[in-house]
């Protein structure tokens, strides 16, 4: 058996724990991994100047394959996010959310099932970074340029500035592969998201090349929502939809709200795919408070496995493990806290027993 080349990413927080669960529980699989174990993240900085080295990068590159625990991302300071960077350097332009309700989680509603997609663009917008920091000479020469071109321009003197790129060939390429998905996943109807009332140069672009791409892919039904009434219908009616496809920012935001229909970012994996590689990971965060206390749920990490698994061609074991997970959460006994009725800590297993009880149940 030919072992599949596979860098895994062991982060930082809880990331190095969710990551030891999630290579035994692949493993138990019977898929065979030659695994290259890296680091990355705020460990990194003090050894090597970065939160992400270049041997990282040379790896993911090699393998074409990854799979990331959560890495810390400071709020308003310090550096920019890896998973950003990592989504850059390697040109991962589509990330794919799942968004699927499992037999024994805790939802906030009394929906049927949910069972839908979503699929974010993740190299322009205004994730990309150009930002221009307020009462800086640069900043002010901007707003004065902005000033000049467009008279009736009203905000304050003293203002931050962000630029939100949406380019023809990068949202024609992911709303391709939003068709693409759902043509080799049985998925009935694409759906695409904007603010092109509002924002008529950018989304309004976004939209237009989407119903471009939706013409030229018949078969696969298509309509569009503005992302603020798409934020209410998710709320009211989420099995409505079906592979949902968006730019940068509305993608992170309504891929969290979609998380939360099914029981939380805990049970909510994720993909980031380009043309030359692919790097799975759990939505949520690193939550270092929490660090070395095996207790965190290990269920998105693992549910970001499963979707490696399926990316490596490796079907049957994708599906094994995918129904060993729901038959844990199905049956509520081995699950840590987040999972029990209430968060209680009574009865709640930790992080490696919850690990153990998948790799029982596949093995039943």
């Amino acid at each position: 058996m030919t072992a599949h080349p596979v860098t895994l990413i062991r982060g930082d927080g809880i990331g190095p724990e969710l990551a030891a669960v999630t290579r035994d529980v692949l493993e138990a699989t019977g898929v065979s991994f030659a695994w290259d174990v890296v680091d990355a993240g705020e460990n990194q900085m003090k050894t090597a100047g970065t939160p992400l080295p270049e041997s990282v990068l040379a790896s993911l590159r090699r393998n074409k394959v990854g799979i990331k625990a959560p890495i810390t991302t400071p709020v308003g300071s310090g550096f920019r996010s890896v998973n950003v960077a990592l989504r850059k350097e390697l040109d991962l332009y589509a990330c794919v959310r799942p968004c699927k309700t499992y037999a024994g989680v805790p939802v906030p509603h009394t929906h049927k099932a949910i069972d839908l997609v979503i699929v974010r663009e993740n190299t322009e917008d205004l994730y990309v970074g150009i930002e221009f920091e307020r009462d800086r000479e640069d900043t002010a020469r901007l707003l004065e340029t902005i000033r000049e071109f467009r008279p009736g321009a009203v905000f304050g003197r003293s203002c931050g500035i962000s630029i939100k790129p949406i380019s023809v060939e990068r949202s024609r390429r992911i709303v391709q592969y939003a068709f693409d998905y759902a043509k080799r996943n049985g998925r009935k109807r694409v759906t695409a998201v904007h603010k092109a009332n509002i924002m008529k140069f950018t989304d309004g672009l976004f939209l237009e090349v989407a119903r471009q791409v939706a013409a030229e892919n018949p078969g696969i039904d298509f309509n569009d929502r503005i992302v603020d009434n798409m934020a209410m219908q998710l709320v009211q009616s989420p099995h409505d939809y079906d592979v949902i496809v968006l730019p940068n920012l509305y993608g992170d935001i309504l891929s969290d709200l979609c998380a939360s229909l099914v029981g939380g970012l805990g049970v909510a994996p994720g993909a980031n795919v380009g043309t030359n590689g692919a790097l799975f990971e759990a939505v949520h965060g690193s939550a270092p408070k929490y660090a070395g206390q095996n207790k965190v749920n290990p269920t998105a990490m693992i549910l970001s496995g499963v979707l490696m698994l399926r990316h490596l061609g490796e079907a049957e074991a994708a599906e094994r493990l995918e129904k060993a997970v729901g038959r844990v959460l199905k049956e509520g006994r081995n699950v840590t806290y987040d999972l029990r009725p209430g968060k209680s800590t009574t009865g709640a297993v930790g992080t490696r027993e919850m690990g153990q009880a998948i790799i029982a149940a596949l093995h039943t």
